[in-house]
């Protein structure tokens, strides 16, 4: 895993001390080693950081440039399949047994998009075409990597993250406000947006195409219309066969990724998803498998003893560290800085110590993210459309005129009322949804409209019209594939990972198991009241039931206990009431009013709070 940083600036020279300084600003996305690249006469400027995980010789250094001469490279990720792909190269040259020359070497003989679709694997990658003097900035099909690029006078900065791009001198944009507004709806900032002006994240499969005449972007990839293409071509077989498809399909996927000339691991949490990767990785291991897991004290929050029997089961090699308010404290000072713009999903804790811990012991780790997304695994899907189901249930009068009620009552008054009236609000607000996206949408929001950012309106983003697929279960799991999933998720496992300098894979987010999810009918994902059935099936066949089936329980940490003791005060001093009033983005005195209530233990209002403590310790950290 790496980290990759540029400047593409046409009729301007590219000076190496400022890109020595992009790269810089992301070492521990590569401690191993760092290279730049740079073209006074071309305009262009490549800079990368390393974290050897393939060939780890000076022959994988970066950026690379391909036999060819076309072609340079700085490229952050895996390709999973590069040594098939090379079966199929044997006319090139290789000198290395880096994926990234297999990348350069694909790309020479296919062409770009041809390339990208034969690759298995997670990547962003910058690449430069010396011949047509264009610039391609790509990421992979599920987001997993994260790349960013601003828009900079005439030129363009890119990189990993931004704190890259903050490196440069001349990148001082201004706080996107609008974005902001995204972030407290949705705990993170989705794509295509950032927290500044003028600079955005590239979405999932997609790629920019950059020249002297300007910006243009294309999708390589869209998880939309394969989502919609497997359920119009739904699997037909029999229980039996979706189950052994499945997995046969995962086996895949897993083996690829324990390709490594490093030590590698795996998070295990106990739950359906981490238990079935590590099941199966050691099943293809010959030696028992590195296993790391999180635990508190607090039983309702503490995964730990599920994860320890799955490890006593399965005989792997299994570490845990379980978290203190200490521990919170310790490290919470550091997370506006591996989390460069907003974030306040509370579970970026545990994931960074969790990420921390097994660092110490091996440079790789798989994960078992996206098997919620692609097999219903939320709780959030039930809940959903029972509530939809009711409200649906109503005449269309009387929601009318509840809904028109709603918009009467003023919010001073509900307030009075604590958790009821808090109750009551949100009741209404669902009662008055026109359709089930707008619902869900609602659902799914912290702040549910804009309560506290000064000055401003939501904008429009990929979650704003996403059109209905033929069944409200397969639309919520596309609204969390396509945002919620590469958004959160995975800028989350990145985040962490790269923090501690670890590579983290996923498993479940190999393209082919994508496909297969997309095309199971909903029966057989949810069978019996419960999600992930067929996925459950798969580890039934290496775990007990008494071992694995068990009530769900996220990631997260104890918020609200914690905020009203033993971090009380860090919480109460980042929310100063003049300190946001000096600062000028939020409404103090709406901030100031749900701390006090929330602190009074009026209203669990944890979760909300924890988006405001997130923005101030960014604003903190980089403004």
């Amino acid at each position: 895993m790496c980290g990759v940083v540029g400047i593409y600036s046409p009729g301007l020279l590219p000076d190496r001390e400022i890109l020595r300084s992009m790269i810089d600003a992301m070492v521990h996305r590569g401690p191993d080693d760092s290279g730049l690249w740079l073209n006074e006469e071309e305009c262009v400027a490549f800079g990368h950081r390393r974290l050897s995980i393939l060939d780890v010789s000076s022959f994988g250094h970066q950026p690379m440039e391909s036999l060819c001469g076309r072609y340079i490279i700085s490229y952050n990720g895996e390709i999973y399949n590069h040594l098939e792909l090379r079966s199929e190269l044997s006319d090139y040259p290789f000198k290395s047994m880096s994926d990234t020359e297999t990348i350069l070497a694909a790309v020479s003989a296919w062409g770009l998009e041809p390339a990208l679709r034969r690759f298995v694997g997670m990547f962003a990658f910058a690449l430069w075409d010396r011949r047509e003097r264009q610039l391609f900035l790509i990421r992979d099909r599920m987001g997993i990597k994260p790349i960013y690029y601003s828009k900079l006078g005439s030129g363009w900065l890119f990189g990993s993250e931004l704190k890259s791009l903050k490196a440069h001198p001349h990148f001082r944009p201004a706080l996107n406000r609008e974005a902001l507004n995204l972030y407290f709806r949705h705990n993170y900032i989705p794509a295509p947006f950032s927290v500044y002006m003028d600079t955005w994240k590239l979405e999932p499969g997609s790629m920019a195409i950059i020249n002297s005449s300007g910006l243009k972007l294309r999708q390589w990839w869209d998880t939309d219309s394969v989502w919609r293409a497997g359920q119009r071509s739904q699997f037909s077989g029999s229980d039996d066969e979706a189950v052994n498809s499945l997995e046969s399909v995962l086996l895949k996927a897993i083996s690829a990724r324990m390709l490594s000339d490093v030590p590698l691991g795996a998070f295990l949490s106990g739950g359906i998803d981490s238990s079935t990767v590590v099941a199966l990785m050691q099943t293809i291991s010959s030696k028992p498998v590195r296993t790391y897991s999180i635990g508190f004290r607090e039983d309702k929050y503490n995964e730990a003893t599920y994860a320890k029997a799955v490890a006593t089961h399965l005989a792997t090699d299994h570490t845990e560290f379980y978290v203190s308010p200490r521990d919170m404290l310790d490290v919470l000072p550091a997370m506006a800085q591996y989390w460069d713009e907003p974030f306040a999903d509370s579970s970026q804790v545990p994931t960074y110590l969790l990420s921390r811990l097994a660092s110490e012991h091996v440079t790789v780790s798989l994960s078992g993210d996206g098997g919620d997304e692609l097999f219903s695994g939320y709780e959030r899907y039930f809940w959903a459309t029972r509530m939809w189901n009711n409200v649906q249930r109503l005449p269309a009068s009387v929601r009318s005129f509840l809904g028109g009620a709603n918009k009467v009552i003023p919010d001073a008054l509900l307030d009075l009322l604590g958790a009821n009236g808090f109750k009551i609000r949100w009741r209404l607000d669902a009662i008055a949804m026109k359709d089930f996206s707008s619902f869900y949408k609602y659902f799914t929001s912290v702040f549910k409209k804009n309560e506290i950012v000064l000055g401003v309106e939501e904008p429009e983003s990929c979650l704003s019209n996403l059109p209905p697929t033929g069944n409200l279960w397969g639309w919520m799991e596309l609204y969390d594939l396509l945002a919620y999933l590469p958004d959160d998720i995975l800028t989350k496992v990145d985040r962490a990972s790269m923090a501690a300098s670890l590579e983290a894979r996923v498993p479940l987010l190999d393209h082919r198991v994508v496909e297969f999810a997309a095309s199971l009918p909903m029966s057989m994902k949810v069978r019996d009241g419960k999600g992930k059935w067929l996925l459950r099936q798969v580890l039934h066949r290496y775990v007990p039931q008494t071992i694995v089936e068990r009530p769900k329980m996220g990631f997260g940490i104890p918020m609200q206990e914690w905020l009203q003791t033993q971090l009380k005060k860090w919480c109460c001093d980042m929310l100063d009431s003049s300190r946001i009033k000096q600062q000028g983005y939020l409404d103090a005195s709406r901030v100031e009013l749900m701390l006090n209530r929330f602190m009074r233990g009026e209203i669990l209002w944890g979760q909300h709070l924890w988006s405001i403590l997130m923005f101030q310790s960014w604003l903190e950290e980089w403004e």
